[in-house]
């Protein structure tokens, strides 16, 4: 079996590969990669953990570079997710990306998008890991700015770059330090157990940060939205933004020990999380909502890491992906049938109209709120009970309550303005092909069976905590009341006039005015440089260098080298003594 689980993980990568240049079979090539994929899983439950390294290509005094693969548990079962969603993914945009002159090329670009994924969580060391994580950022670039005749897809395409270099500098930072005084290879790496050093450990929570749209490099999340759904569904659930979070947890033996950098960890994932959440009840475009419960759930994974709790954050990270990839392609089977309509006001009866997307829609909501027996449930719901018998920081635990509260409330307020009342837009009929029903049906069976599934499959020994029922019904209370609230909110304002964004909705609205640098800042550099360029340039040195200059350097030359004074003695003298000189000469 040793021999048999790298032999298929490598077929899959090597297929996925081929598979680019005869994009016309995707679908069914990820099918059947997607199958194959679970064969490894087997042995994986036994913890199993292989390594699978190639010889050395460049050789250096202190380091071997070589492409090494580690098969264990973080990677050997989160493949057969990524395939699978993008299985269904590239299914949908089959549908969604009909009329596209360049289906085919967006095809590939979903698949290179899959491939840098995949490279990430099968490296081994830390450059492989590195051209993973710059090929997953190239490809969101490409694929958010995918229509580029569209200025704001620009602008988001950049927005996502440049944030993630930001972040990117980290990871550069934490490679560099690890090569100079430890190894990029994982394996010795993490045989140290803990790392001493700060630098290092920074460096991968600013990497996390950026790829993980963390608070304070957050705002290019949603800003992502202007690129096509199946996009935002794949960057979303199974690629992208998970790199991060899985970046930390993979190397979390080496940062388990350091209080400090738990401690930011927590901190920071419990103000994402709680932020997010705030900042999508503000909104009204339905694709922004669900970018920005993506960021709140990255926090509560970020929160699970800052806990020492890594397991915990990847089985969020797992049955996530599954109700969030559900969420989106569902969003965007209501955009397509609505020309392109994403505020969420402007549908409605949708219930009617698209019974099956909206069914899909209730439940993946469901899930993301953690209603029991969902597989959101069995993930979420014990994050709350680990945090609240966690006696780190009850500040994060009130903060991750309301945030769940919060979760509730934009859930209900997709449902409720979308699939109820009345249609608020002249559409086309609706049409629900297969191409969008057998995606959605399977992601659907996977957010409701993926915990159990989990559940029954890893936890056969169960370890036995005693709460109190409270504690034990925190999770559940607070989503029942955010669902209360945000129902009672709709009928309440229903009726009421549009009004003008108070501050803390205008605070949050704005992701907390992080916003605002981006026009502020652009704006007043422009301004700075057309005044340097029309004052500097023009005004004063192409005035004092150029004919000013000119004649003020001229003018005394002109002045010395000639007699044209208007006085008729000088005139009369210099013609006199020319003319004597000039006979003279002629005389001699």
């Amino acid at each position: 079996m040793n021999l048999i689980t790298p032999t298929i993980v490598l077929a899959i990568l090597l297929s996925l590969i081929l598979s680019i240049f005869q994009s016309h079979n995707t679908k069914k090539s990820l099918m059947v990669l997607f199958l194959i994929s679970l064969v490894p899983i087997n042995p994986l439950l036994n913890n199993n953990e292989l390594t699978l390294s190639l010889t050395p290509l460049i050789m250096t005094p202190t380091e071997n570079i070589n492409i090494s693969f580690t098969l264990d548990t973080l990677s050997l079962l989160f493949m057969p997710i990524a395939l699978f969603i993008t299985w269904s993914i590239t299914e949908f945009s089959t549908w969604y990306m009909n009329t596209d002159p360049h289906s085919n090329k967006f095809m590939k670009y979903l698949l290179t998008f899959l491939i840098t994924m995949m490279v990430i969580i099968t490296a081994n060391n830390m450059y492989q890991l590195f051209i993973g994580w710059e090929g997953v950022g190239i490809m969101s670039f490409l694929l958010i700015g995918w229509w580029h005749g569209r200025q704001d897809a620009n602008t988001a395409a950049l927005q996502a770059i440049i944030y993630n270099r930001i972040g990117d500098i980290g990871l550069i930072m934490t490679t560099a330090w690890l090569m100079a005084w430890s190894s990029i290879n994982m394996q010795e790496l993490m045989a140290q157990h803990e790392m001493i050093n700060i630098i290092p450990i920074a460096g991968l929570l600013a990497a996390a940060t950026g790829k993980s749209a963390q608070f304070s490099l957050h705002p290019w999340l949603p800003s992502a939205m202007e690129g096509p759904t199946p996009v935002s569904a794949l960057l979303h659930s199974s690629t992208m933004v998970v790199a991060g979070v899985f970046l930390l947890i993979r190397l979390h033996p080496i940062l388990h020990n350091n209080t400090t950098m738990t401690t930011l960890c927590l901190l920071l994932g419990a103000t994402t999380t709680m932020f997010a959440a705030a900042a999508a009840t503000t909104h009204l475009d339905i694709k922004k909502i669900i970018a920005l419960s993506t960021t709140s759930q990255l926090g509560l994974m970020m929160t699970m890491v800052g806990l020492n709790q890594p397991t915990l954050a990847f089985l969020h990270m797992i049955t996530h992906s599954f109700f969030k990839a559900m969420l989106f392609l569902c969003s965007g089977s209501y955009i397509h049938n609505l020309n392109n309509e994403q505020d969420i006001r402007m549908m409605g009866g949708l219930l009617k109209t698209m019974p099956m997307t909206s069914s899909f829609l209730t439940i993946a909501n469901f899930s993301l709120m953690g209603m029991p027996f969902l597989s959101g449930f069995y993930s979420k719901d014990t994050i709350i009970e680990t945090l609240i018998n966690s006696h780190t920081n009850s500040w994060v635990i009130m903060i991750t309550v309301i945030a769940t509260i919060l979760s509730a409330c934009y859930s209900t307020q997709i449902m409720l303005t979308t699939m109820t009342g009345y249609p608020r837009i002249r559409h086309n009929t609706h049409n629900e092909p297969k191409t969008i029903i057998n995606p959605l049906t399977r992601l659907m069976l996977t957010s409701i069976l993926m915990g159990t599934l989990t559940k029954t499959s890893t936890l056969q020994t169960t370890t036995m905590t005693t709460m109190p029922k409270s504690i034990k019904l925190m999770a559940l209370i607070a989503t029942i009341m955010g669902v209360l609230l945000s129902k009672d909110l709709s009928h309440t304002t229903y009726h009421l006039k549009p009004k003008k964004l108070n501050k803390q909705n205008l605070f949050f609205n704005q992701l907390a005015f992080f916003n605002i640098p981006h026009r502020a800042i652009t704006m007043n550099t422009l301004k700075a440089s057309q005044q340097m360029t029309t004052e500097l340039m023009d005004l004063w040195t192409m005035e004092n260098w150029g004919p000013k200059g000119l004649s003020n350097t001229l003018t005394p030359a002109i002045h010395l080298s000639t007699q044209q004074k208007n006085m008729i003695k000088n005139y009369m003298t210099m013609f006199t003594t020319s003319m004597a000189l000039a006979l003279i000469i002629i005389l001699i």
